[in-house]
């Protein structure tokens, strides 16, 4: 009855985890959700009711499938802070970046086709390329992200035509590519004939470190897709993102995109671009990161004070994420369970693995939980974790 790409494709398991977290009580760490006290609700319920009222037939009519001029040309002059260059004609607005990795498996994969993926790696990006039934073909990772000469072995040992990244603060492991990789990753790209999607929802979000180029920065020889989003920095609902890169990609992903939904919202759109026109983007980025970065400080000190010795985690210099590895033949997802029980939830680690491993690992989301949340949530994992630890032990 269905077709072959859908017939064993899997739920987010993400989404259903989530349900658990609906009861009351329950402390989550298991989306990748912003805080709603970080939304710009306020400003957003002006600006909306302004844009209704002075442009409404032009809000509630269609919009053009490249997106709402003024935005893209907002977008290329803005990630000028990344060291892109780029135009107009350079930028598709799509909904959410997501709707770009979508977009670029419609445009590049036929069944079989070889995908490179860190690993472990974002797992919306696993669920699209296997719905496109492309073949993944691993690539090996560091505290520094994707090493470059695994990036070689893996493409010169298989036929590939995407390497896919999140190369600043990894979902999920929070770990950031290092500038000197970033630059050998870009110069590689068309003497192993591949197409770099660089995702980057996160990239805005630092709390400390020094920020750095986008890979498209180095982008000499224009295969790079570039997907940034105003999700995580302004909100997930408007679903607004972009994509940047070679005009005939670009050209294909709009041809894409009209099979899809036609057009962005033009209201959600308007809004963003108003938003950003008025000068409200950067001191609101600047508040939400102080936000996040004083819950990513005090998750990491009652990590400290309230987890196993014998457990390890990533200390990321901005994103979302905390990545922590339980010993060997640990099963995340049984201590799940024994969490749910105690009212605290995370996300199991192996999901994120496209070839599987990786039961021993957990992803831990600190921007969504209010601090006093996270101070009574890690110290009730921390107990389950002593406690599944110690009867693992006595077996």
């Amino acid at each position: 009855m269905f077709s072959r790409a859908v017939a064993n494709a899997t739920g987010n398991v993400i989404r259903e985890i989530l349900k658990l977290t609906q009861q009351p009580d329950v402390i989550s760490f298991a989306g990748g959700l912003p805080s709603p006290d970080a939304f710009p609700g306020e400003e957003l319920q002006e600006i909306a009711a302004q844009i209704i009222g002075k442009y409404k037939n032009e809000v509630l009519q269609y919009g053009t499938s490249e997106g709402y001029l003024p935005l893209r040309q907002f977008v290329a002059g803005w990630v000028k802070e990344k060291g892109i260059e780029a135009e107009a004609a350079d930028v598709l607005i799509i909904s959410g970046s997501q709707q770009g990795i979508d977009l670029l498996g419609k445009t590049f994969i036929n069944p079989g086709d070889g995908i490179l993926l860190e690993n472990p790696t974002y797992l919306a990006a696993i669920q699209i390329f296997n719905v496109y039934q492309g073949k993944f073909n691993l690539v090996n990772t560091d505290e520094q992200g994707l090493i470059p000469a695994s990036l070689r072995a893996a493409a010169e040992k298989s036929t590939n035509k995407l390497v896919y990244l999140v190369p600043t603060f990894q979902n999920p492991t929070g770990t950031t590519l290092s500038l000197a990789r970033r630059r050998e990753i870009a110069g590689m790209l068309e003497e192993l004939g591949l197409v770099l999607v660089e995702d980057d929802p996160y990239g805005d979000l630092r709390y400390s470190g020094d920020p750095l180029p986008a890979i498209k920065a180095y982008d000499q020889q224009n295969r790079v897709v570039y997907l940034g989003s105003f999700s995580k920095i302004i909100s997930p609902g408007l679903r607004v993102g972009f994509a940047i890169g070679p005009r005939e990609i670009l050209g294909k992903m709009v041809i894409g995109k009209q099979t899809t939904d036609v057009h962005t919202s033009n209201l959600s759109q308007m809004i963003i671009y108003e938003f950003c026109r008025q000068g409200l983007l950067t001191p609101h980025i600047a508040s939400v990161r102080e936000k996040y970065g004083r819950k990513r400080d005090l998750m990491l000190e009652l990590l400290d004070k309230y987890f196993p010795e014998e457990v390890t985690w990533t200390k990321p210099e901005g994103g979302l994420f905390i990545w922590a590895e339980l010993p060997q033949g640990v099963s995340s997802t049984e201590l799940l369970q024994e969490a749910v029980k105690e009212k605290v939830a995370f996300i199991p680690g192996d999901c994120f693995f496209p070839a599987g491993g990786g039961e021993n690992t957990i992803r831990l989301n600190f921007s969504n939980a209010s601090p006093e949340e996270i101070e009574t949530g890690i110290s009730r994992l921390g107990k389950v974790m002593k406690k599944y630890l110690t009867c693992i032990q006595k077996k």
